[in-house]
């Protein structure tokens, strides 16, 4: 690697701690930074520095929240029967988007996953499973990723969900919109089977 000053070789180390930025990719944002206006620069670092000062995690649903309570757990007009369960706070912000969802969420901060060290201990589930027993909730959707870590989190939800009465759902999993199925894999094709609905 070339040899830059010493700011900019200790920038560059620091924006590849960034998840999907390399050393080529940081070595374009340091000297796009190098490159901006002073405001824009400080502006950016100013926001770096907000979200870890100003933000946290709601009391509730343990998503990201600028105050004791989430945007959506202080909403009256969500649906306070519904939770949904998703493994991190960037989940929340696909279900957002895609629209159609209006009950409310709980975040774990991970799935179960024994070969790294990350047992029930480690997620949200016990907060989970308190709001269950208190919040009146008749629902429990699992939206965690297809994954191995994911399914084995969602059968350990419901193996602890059912016994508290509350109805508990998995998200379907298939083929994605605009795929060809000659290029998918065997599993994908086997869950959209499983989750066929009537037309």
């Amino acid at each position: 690697m070339p040899r830059f000053a010493e700011p900019l070789t200790r920038l560059m180390e620091a924006l590849q701690t960034l998840p999907g930025v390399g050393a080529k990719s940081a070595q374009r944002l340091a000297f796009h930074v190098l490159k901006a206006p002073r405001g824009e620069v400080e502006a950016l670092a100013s926001a770096l520095l907000e979200v870890k000062m100003k933000l946290s995690l709601c009391v509730d649903c343990f998503n990201i929240a600028d105050g004791e309570k989430c945007v959506i757990c202080g909403d009256p007009s969500r649906d306070h029967g519904q939770i949904c369960v998703v493994e991190e706070p960037g989940n929340v912000a696909v279900f957002e988007r895609a629209g159609g969802y209006s009950g409310l969420y709980h975040v774990l901060h991970g799935a179960l996953s024994p070969m790294h060290g990350v047992g029930p201990d480690q997620l949200r589930i016990a907060e989970l499973l308190d709001r269950v027993r208190t919040g009146g909730a008749r629902e429990v959707i699992i939206a965690t990723n297809p994954t191995v870590d994911g399914e084995t989190t969602a059968t350990h939800l419901a193996t602890l969900l059912k016994p508290l009465g509350v109805e508990v759902s998995r998200i379907a999993m298939g083929l994605p919109v605009g795929a060809d199925i000659d290029y998918v894999d065997e599993v994908t094709v086997g869950k959209a089977l499983d989750g066929r609905r009537k037309v």
